[in-house]
């Protein structure tokens, strides 16, 4: 069976954005009020597993092997069926 993996990778609190930091910097030159941004990653992954279950455990691996720093980072998966 298909199913996408949408795997959305954040910082964790305390850690510092300065890719956010630059990005409200700028909007704030550009006269938007913002008090501040943070930046995310989000991949959509698509996996041939044989059910739900196993790709939700698939895509986990892939974060603590690969897309998240678990020093610095979390991260959250939805799986969903392909269409």
């Amino acid at each position: 069976m298909r199913f996408v993996a949408e795997i959305k990778v954040t910082l964790k609190p305390g850690h510092s954005d300065p890719e956010g930091e630059t990005t409200a910097r700028a909007l704030r030159e550009l006269s938007y009020p913002v008090e501040g941004v943070n930046v995310s990653k989000v991949y959509e992954v698509c996996l041939e597993e044989n059910s739900k279950v196993e790709a939700e455990k698939t895509a986990d691996e892939m974060c603590r092997r690969l897309l998240a720093n678990p020093t610095k980072d979390d991260y959250e998966i939805e799986i969903r069926d392909a269409e």
